[in-house]
Order: C-alpha cells, then sequence, then structure tokens
C-alpha cells in the first residue's frame, strides 16, 4: 500500500486522514484535541492513536502534510487606496490565500487607524494601493507610518510598482520584515491577485507556523502547505477543473458552516448569464472565497438569530418564541456544547440553514437596474452563479445535522428575490467524511489520486 497521512491543526482539534494512493480510498480517520497554547504534538500524538486504535498498525506514509488554522488561523489587515479598488483587490487576495480578515483600510491611515492595526495585533498586513505609474503618495505615506508603528508582523508590499522599493525600504529601515510582490490591481480594475496570495502563502510557511508552535511538530510530518481554508478552496479547484485524464464536476460552489464562521468559496468565471445584463466593477476572481464573521454557529448565534429573524427560526424549528429563546441563550452560555434534545437539534437545523442562505446571498452578485440617458440598462455587481452545476456543503453541522439537503437548498435561486444571482439548480453533494482540505492538500503532489477521492466521495443529497 501506498499511502498519505493529511492533517488539518483546527482551532479545536487536530483532524487526520489516511488515504490510500493506490485505490484513491479512506483508510481511516482519527482526531484530538489542538494543545496549540502547550505542545502541538501531544494533540497530533492522540490524534495518531485515535487513528491507530481504528485501523491498526499505521502504514508507512509516503507523504505526510498538513495545513493549519490553529491558533485564530491566519489573521490579516489591508491597507489599500480606494475602497472600491485597490482596498479590494487586497482583501480578495488576502481571503483567497486562506487569511481571515481582521481589519481593512482604504486611503490614508489616520492615528486611530493606526492604533486599531496596533491593537489588532495581525499576523501579515498586505499593503496596496495606486495602479502602475499611478498614485504613489497614499502608500508611501502608509508604508512611513507603518515603519513607525509598533506592529513587528510581516509587511507584504503588493501596489504601484514605481513606489514599491521606496516603500519597502522605509519598513525594512525600521526592521519590519518586508515582502514585495506584484502589484494587486496593476492597471485600472485589472485584478493581478495570484503574487500575492503566493507571497502570502510563503511567509505563512516561513514565519506564521513557526509563530503558532506548530513546527514543533515538525518530525511528525512533512510540510505544513497552505492555511486550512486556502487547502478546502484548493480542493475546491480540484474538483471542478478536474485534471488531464478525468473531467471535473464543472463550475461549483462550497459552503463551510463552522462554529465561528460559515465559508463560502466558488470557482467560477460568474459572468452574466442573462441576455443584456452589464457586468459593473471589478472583475470577479474565479477562485473566490468569502468569510462571514458574524455566522458562526456557536460563537455567533445570536448574529444569525439578529439576521434571520429569532421567530423565523423558532417557526423553522416548531417552538414557540420563548423556547427558540431559551435554546439561543444555552448556546451562547456553552459554545462547545451539542445538540441533544429533539427541540435543541431542530433549532440547530434552522441556524444551519438560516447561515446558508445569508451566507451564499452575500457571495453571489446582484442585478440591478440603473436608469441611463438611453434607457434602463440591468447591472451586474460581484459574480453571477446561476450556471453553477454543483454545490457542496462541509463542516460539522452539515455532515452530522438531520438534513443537510434542506439547509444547501437555502444556497439556491429564490423567485422571490430575482435581484441574487445564486445557483439555479446545481446538484447538491455533501463531503460528509470532511475530506475536502484533504483533495486540497494532496493536489499538489497526487492530484489523479485527489480527484478521484474527492469526486467519490462529496455524496449527493436530496435526491439530485
Amino acid at each position: 500500500m501506498t499511502a498519505a497521512l493529511l492533517i488539518d491543526f483546527g482551532s479545536t482539534f487536530t483532524k487526520i486522514r489516511a488515504i490510500d494512493l493506490e485505490k484513491a480510498e479512506i483508510i481511516g480517520a482519527g482526531q484530538g484535541p489542538s494543545t496549540v497554547a502547550t505542545d502541538i504534538t501531544d494533540g497530533l500524538t492522540k490524534a495518531l492513536s485515535d487513528l491507530e486504535g481504528r485501523i491498526g498498525r499505521l502504514p508507512d506514509f509516503k507523504h505526510r502534510l498538513a495545513c493549519s488554522s490553529a491558533a485564530g488561523g491566519l489573521g490579516m489587515v489591508t491597507v489599500g487606496l480606494v475602497k472600491e479598488l485597490t482596498a479590494e483587490a487586497a482583501k480578495q487576495a488576502a481571503l483567497g490565500a486562506g487569511a481571515k480578515l481582521t481589519g481593512a483600510f482604504s486611503h490614508g491611515l489616520t492615528k486611530g487607524d493606526i492604533a486599531e492595526v496596533e491593537a489588532l495585533a495581525p499576523d501579515i498586513i498586505l499593503l496596496a494601493g495606486g495602479t502602475d505609474g499611478g498614485n504613489s503618495d497614499v502608500i508611501l505615506e502608509n508604508a512611513e507610518k507603518l515603519a513607525a508603528a509598533s506592529v513587528t508582523c510581516p509587511i507584504i508590499v503588493a501596489g504601484n510598482r514605481e513606489a514599491a522599493d521606496e516603500a519597502a525600504g522605509m519598513l525594512e529601515a525600521a526592521c519590519k520584515p518586508v515582502t514585495v510582490t506584484e502589484n494587486v490591481m496593476p492597471e485600472f480594475g485589472a485584478l493581478n491577485v495570484e503574487p500575492a496570495r503566493g507571497a502570502i502563502r510563503q511567509v505563512f510557511l516561513e514565519r506564521i507556523v513557526h509563530a503558532k508552535g506548530i513546527d514543533r511538530a515538525a518530525e511528525m510530518f512533512d510540510a505544513v502547505l497552505m492555511p486550512t481554508p486556502a487547502a478546502v478552496l484548493e480542493g475546491a479547484r480540484l474538483l471542478s477543473e478536474g485534471s488531464a485524464n478525468t473531467p471535473g464536476l464543472g463550475a461549483l460552489v462550497v459552503i463551510d458552516v463552522g462554529g465561528a464562521t460559515t465559508d463560502v468559496h466558488s470557482v467560477a468565471t460568474g459572468e452574466p448569464t442573462a441576455e443584456g445584463v452589464i457586468p459593473h466593477g471589478l472583475p470577479e476572481p474565479h477562485l473566490k472565497r468569502t468569510v462571514e464573521g458574524d455566522l458562526g454557529m456557536r460563537i455567533n448565534a445570536p448574529a444569525i438569530a439578529e439576521a434571520a429573524g429569532l421567530d423565523t427560526l423558532a417557526e423553522a424549528a416548531g417552538l414557540d418564541a420563548d423556547g427558540a429563546r431559551k435554546i439561543l441563550d444555552g448556546i451562547t452560555a456553552d459554545i462547545d456544547g451539542l445538540p441533544e434534545t429533539a427541540a435543541q437539534k431542530r433549532f440547530d437545523q434552522a441556524l444551519a440553514e438560516a447561515a446558508v442562505g445569508i451566507a451564499v446571498a452575500r457571495h453571489a452578485g446582484t442585478v440591478t437596474i440603473v436608469q441611463t440617458v438611453t434607457g434602463p440598462v440591468s447591472m451586474q455587481t460581484g459574480k453571477d452563479l446561476g450556471a453553477v452545476t454543483t454545490v457542496i456543503g462541509t463542516g460539522g453541522v452539515l455532515a452530522h445535522g438531520a438534513d443537510p439537503a434542506a439547509a444547501l437548498a437555502r444556497a439556491l435561486a429564490d423567485p422571490a428575490e430575482p435581484r441574487s444571482l445564486r445557483p439555479k439548480d446545481p446538484d447538491l453533494r455533501l463531503d460528509g467524511e470532511y475530506l475536502l482540505f484533504a483533495c486540497g492538500l494532496l493536489a499538489g503532489v497526487e492530484p489523479e489520486a485527489a480527484l478521484t477521492l474527492g469526486l467519490a466521495h462529496m455524496h449527493p443529497v436530496g435526491g439530485t
């Protein structure tokens, strides 16, 4: 047997999957607590013991690859010039690289902005601003202010190429770790986020893995390749695009409903599908990720209830308002607890459905009617996901929930909301064994095995 060990150092649990590469099958799974605060090897050792207890003696692994969202994940602050342009491009680069965006700033940084950045204590700062040959004053002013700030994290400069070296020089003179990469927006309206994503990943590997203490377990695996969200996005890309030998699923959306956030990943062009619709704003990245920090099933359950309406959730769960409030208060008081009673499970289902619906609506584009001198025009902002052929759900609440199909169905287009460009008629699938991260890690070394594994284990739900 030729085997691979795939590891996800999560904030709560370290999860591992053992894969038979020749058969592209799961050998077994295990998990242990993520002991980041003490010694991360303890949690990994427990996960390996759990796996060994399930499958017997562990095989010799050809690959031992890991991803991580431990210790709060990869926290990033972005700084750009115009909110809708270079600042938005920097945001897309950060999210696509698997970062958790903790702050986004535009125009010149004020004293208050600097104080906020210092308080956020990010793992990385992405400094952008100006097209190539365009405005250079703002990025240089912001570099000077960051150089004088107390932040010590790595800073990636991805702005106007004519000012980038000077900006980096200011930061280096202040002993800040600096990386210079290509401009995230070299021309007006043109995105170029991949070089910045690559730089973020490299800084993550070189510095953040050490800062989080993950390299303490270095002898137990070969490499930490990327943040966990980036691994999931890479797995989604592989399943969508396929390989030279195996076709993929085509345009797809992945919805990851977690305890702290709900992440949505799309692999699609997002171009208008309706005749006569004109795209507006920045071009959308083919690989797009959004993070809804107010839609966590545990940490942010009250925010979901506020967004969806507690009365709506209560009705969906077959509860009265007092019963729903009592369960919600219980979740807030014990965010590590799991639903036990039938009423709690129904309320959890209602929360998951609401989180999916709101998160996908935010991720998808919208179309509006704009009056012009030549008459009304349909204008699209964001991605049109109408032609997406597959929607995949992942995360514990979907994998172990009572009705994942009903939750995923909330991602679909609704005739009552014609402005929202959500998927119209996709197949619904479930990542029930939590394999998307494993597929993403394997994609770089064993793409065929990763693709075969993923296609076999994204299980259809709801009769699709």
